[in-house]
Order: structure tokens, then C-alpha cells, then sequence
């Protein structure tokens, strides 16, 4: 038995990687409309209430009406926006955090930020095991390649090459942050200072960790790197998605290329200056595909999950 699926917003960034994991998976069936009726209310309200499963990658005031537009108790809902990630009766598409059972049973669903992915990714099972202070002010610095800020973004990098590097968020409100405070389980937002390069996917998410001054400000927790990769290799030592660098070896820098192929992975590393005491210090880095992991890959491991799959069938790993 296939599960049908309607792209709301199919023609953005999102809704095409996610068409083209799908296009050659016998498990699903496309719901498409005509380019003249894409945009029609009546056009989508039927498909949305037609599907089994609705996937909207669409702005966030867009995604509440479709969502409204549901008048079952049948259709599932993929949200990729923001609009609904730390609302009551949604469930965070986040399947190794908030448990694949769960994401499994839902009937709306949040896809997370490609940003908050790496960053809880990192920080939330080490918090949630003690080794990290939920009262702490953590930082996070993020580059991601300009696919992440929609065709408007892709056309401006595209359209002048002299763009590099384009830093903003730097009104320190970013939408992202309270996705990353509640789900980290956080007392305070993290100061989040995103930006983008000149590459059409990927991202690095870096969280620096001075550990020994916040051993003593915050009392028993982590004592080196060494711990906090221990914990994160348990913790994710069941993800066929998630995978731990090992402290043999580590890498003496990481890239991202400009030619990068589309990747639904996500790869965690812990790096350490090797002290203890007051001068110990970490750096924990998630390296992602935004357009992967942080948006069509995770929309397609948690359809996976609602529709009785392995979670990883069909991506790119």
C-alpha cells in the first residue's frame, strides 16, 4: 500500500529536494496540481485533504491557513516552516531527540531548523545527562551555503559574485532561537551569530565550550572533551543518520565545498585542548547539509517514520 503526498509549496528549494528523494520510491504517490492552480486555494485545500500526507515548505503565515485548511482526521502534516515548532500539539520532527515512536504517531509535525538541528544535535543529550548546565550562556557560531535563504538568496549570491561571506541575525532575534532554548531544555537563549557563504549547500554549527569555567560556576558536569564524545557516541549509537568522529585522528580543519552533492547525514565533532581543571576547553561542531539533515532530509526521514519505513530509506548517506 503506497502513501500519497502533496508538496504545498513544491516549487521552492525544500519542496523539490523533497520531490526528487521521492521520485523514484514505489512506497509513495505524488499528488501534484497544474502551475495555474499551485497557488489556488480551493486547488490546494482539496489535495491537502486528499493526501495522506501533506508536506508544506512554505513562509510561516502560509503554512497556518494549509494547515487550517485540513478538515479530516486522516491527513498527517509535515511542517517545514517555523511556524508551529514549539507549539502544543506538534510534534518536533527530530527523531533521534524526541524518540522515533513518537514521530511516528504524530499526526502534526514540526521539521526543524537546519541551524537548531546542529545545535541540539550537539548540546541537548549533554545537558539532558548533566554534563552540560542548562543555565549557561552558550554561544553558536553557524555558516550555512545560500540555499538556506530561498530562491531570493540563491539569485542574489548567483547574481553578484563578489559576495563571500554575508553575516546577519545581528539584531540578536533570530527565529530560531526558541526552538533551540526550549528543545535543548536551555534557561536562556544562546547568542547565535549565523551567516552565509559562497556555497550553494552545507553547514557547520560550532559551540564553543570554555568547560573548566563552567565547572566552576555551575559545580559537577564535564570534566574534558573526552566525556562529552562518550555521551554523544551512546546516544546516537542506534542513528543510521547520525554518526560521532572518533578521538583517534581528528581532523585538523573542516571544509565545505562549493560542489557538494546533496547529503542527509549529519556528523558531530569534539574537539578538546586536552587540559582539566579551570583551563579545560571544548569545541563542538555539527557539519550538515542544510538543504539535507536541516530541511528535505529530515521532512523524509520522519515521512519515512509515518509511514512504517526505515527511517533512512531513501537518503543520500
Amino acid at each position: 500500500m503506497t502513501t500519497s503526498v502533496f508538496i504545498d509549496g513544491g516549487a521552492g528549494t525544500t519542496g523539490l529536494e523533497i520531490r526528487t528523494r521521492l521520485a523514484d520510491r514505489a512506497e509513495f504517490s505524488l499528488i501534484t496540481l497544474p502551475d495555474d492552480q499551485r497557488k489556488d486555494p480551493a486547488a490546494r485545500r482539496d489535495a491537502i485533504n486528499d493526501c495522506d500526507v501533506a508536506i508544506l515548505c512554505l513562509p510561516d503565515d502560509a503554512a497556518r491557513d494549509a494547515a487550517a485548511m485540513i478538515a479530516n482526521d486522516r491527513t498527517c502534516v509535515i511542517d517545514a516552516s517555523t511556524a508551529h515548532r514549539v507549539m502544543d500539539g506538534w510534534t518536533y520532527g527530530f527523531p533521534e531527540l524526541v524518540g522515533r515512536d513518537a514521530v511516528a504517531r504524530a499526526k502534526r509535525i514540526s521539521n526543524p531548523g537546519c541551524y537548531p538541528t546542529g545545535f541540539l544535535a550537539l548540546i541537548a543529550p549533554l545537558v539532558k545527562a548533566g554534563l552540560l548546565p542548562a543555565g549557561w550562556a552558550y554561544s553558536v557560531n553557524a555558516v550555512s551555503g545560500y540555499s538556506g535563504g530561498g530562491n531570493a538568496l540563491i539569485d542574489r549570491f548567483l547574481e553578484d559574485p563578489n559576495i563571500a561571506w554575508r553575516g546577519y541575525g545581528l539584531g540578536l532575534g533570530h527565529k530560531h532561537l526558541a526552538e533551540m532554548q526550549h528543545y535543548a531544555g536551555l534557561d536562556h537563549a544562546p547568542v547565535f551569530s549565523p551567516a552565509v557563504v559562497d556555497a550553494h549547500r552545507g553547514m557547520m554549527v560550532d559551540v564553543p565550550l570554555p568547560l573548566g569555567v563552567m565547572q566552576q560556576v555551575s559545580g559537577n558536569m564535564a570534566a574534558n572533551a573526552d566525556d562529552l564524545r562518550d555521551c554523544l557516541t551512546e546516544f546516537y549509537a542506534r542513528s543510521p543518520i547520525v554518526s560521532i568522529a572518533p578521538a583517534d585522528h581528528p581532523p585538523a580543519e573542516l571544509l565545505l565545498h562549493k560542489d557538494a552533492a546533496p547529503w542527509d547525514g549529519l556528523q558531530l565533532f569534539v574537539f578538546g585542548n586536552g587540559e582539566t581543571g579551570p583551563n579545560a576547553q571544548a569545541r563542538l561542531i555539527a557539519r550538515l547539509d542544510n538543504l539535507g539533515k536541516g530541511a528535505s532530509g529530515a521532512a523524509v526521514q520522519s515521512l519515512n517514520l509515518l509511514s512504517g519505513l526505515p527511517e533512512a530509506a531513501g537518503l543520500a548517506l
